[in-house]
């Protein structure tokens, strides 16, 4: 039988089938987590100079992947290849409580954008499938060096997302999302207008009954989490901005070879600097535009200078229930922006990811 993510892919194709009067376009990436460092599986397993992955927010509080591979997808089939072969680059082990133990926490995306043929209205989401790493005992997997770091790893991620699932669920005003690899790219999942499921795979054996209780506890605590899913919708005049600012990213990287092959990398890098830690960090959006004599100038010089966002004053931020819009019939699937996988703790495969 097919597991939760093939199913869910089917679905998905289902309903877009059924969507006449909207353009989808669909694409994808896989990540995974692996001794605390991010992996893209969607390169070719012999690729040697992988480029840094960088974790970023966009307008709308969607998590983006900077430098991620981001597969475009067609149809259903399509679709499961790619999911397939990003699955087969996964970290595994075999130990004495499972033959293909999950080493790496995967994050499987599909990001969903749809536009209105009539009145050309965007929305725009994104549908995860999270696997979660088992947490399990080092003297039950039996497992050796290596694999205790693995374990090491996994354990302070979970540590991490445990954390922020109790911050959530309290409704604390700060939550501490950057603290982990792992909660920085689940913040869309967890927080702001996210639609969240969570599965747990129990072992009915008393040998397993400590890893049984913590996992139904963990999803007790996500079950507590209360958000407040919405449309994610673009206006023509947020359109514009976006295109925008995509222009002037595109002129600040022209500017950055042109200052290189005229030995002036170091100055202009300066001026970029806040641009781009802005970028990085940036909640409510704003327009840049560069003072270019700073590049030539004194320090005094070297500054950017900030415009509002024309989108500023939007109504909600997050990934969006894009799908009340385009499809009133989609109890099944009402939410591109989470349905997930999880295995905090447990003592067997997640059958979720097997064909």
């Amino acid at each position: 039988m097919p597991g939760l993510t093939p199913r869910s892919i089917t679905e998905l194709y289902s309903l877009i089938d059924g969507m006449k009067s909207f353009d989808v376009s669909l694409s994808c990436y896989m990540v995974e987590i692996y001794k605390g460092e991010l992996r893209d599986l969607l390169l070719p397993k012999n690729t040697k100079d992988r480029p840094k992955l960088e974790i970023r927010m966009n307008q709308q509080g969607q998590v983006q992947i900077k430098n991620v591979v981001l597969k475009p997808l067609t149809n259903e089939e399509d679709t499961t290849h790619v999911f397939e072969t990003g699955l087969g680059g996964r970290q595994v082990r075999k130990t004495l409580m499972n033959d293909e133990s999950s080493r790496s926490h995967l994050i499987f995306s599909i990001i969903i954008d749809v536009t209105n043929k009539l009145n050309g209205k965007k929305t725009s989401g994104k549908l995860s499938f999270i696997d979660l790493a088992g947490s399990e005992s080092s003297k039950k997997t039996g497992t050796d060096k290596e694999g205790q770091i693995e374990a090491n790893a996994i354990n302070q991620s979970l540590s991490a997302l445990g954390n922020v699932i109790s911050a959530l669920a309290e409704g604390a005003k700060f939550i501490r999302y950057k603290e982990n690899l792992l909660t920085r790219l689940m913040q869309d999942s967890l927080g702001g207008n996210a639609k969240t499921l969570m599965f747990v795979n129990c072992s009915p054996s008393v040998y397993n009954e400590m890893e049984t209780k913590n996992s139904l506890e963990y999803a007790k605590r996500v079950k507590e989490i209360k958000n407040n899913p919405t449309l994610n919708m673009e206006t023509k005049a947020m359109q514009i901005a976006h295109k925008q600012i995509e222009a002037q990213r595109g002129f600040i990287e022209s500017l950055k070879a042109l200052a290189q092959d005229n030995g002036l990398g170091d100055k202009l890098g300066a001026v970029l600097a806040q641009y781009e830690k802005k970028d990085e960090d940036h909640e409510g959006g704003s327009v840049f535009s560069l003072n270019l004599d700073a590049i030539q100038g004194g320090e005094e010089d070297n500054q950017i200078k900030e415009k509002p966002h024309p989108s500023s004053a939007r109504s909600g931020t997050g990934s969006g229930r894009t799908s009340e819009l385009i499809h009133s019939n989609v109890s099944k699937m009402s939410t591109p922006s989470g349905r997930h996988s999880m295995r905090p703790s447990m003592s067997g495969p997640i059958k979720g990811f097997k064909k």
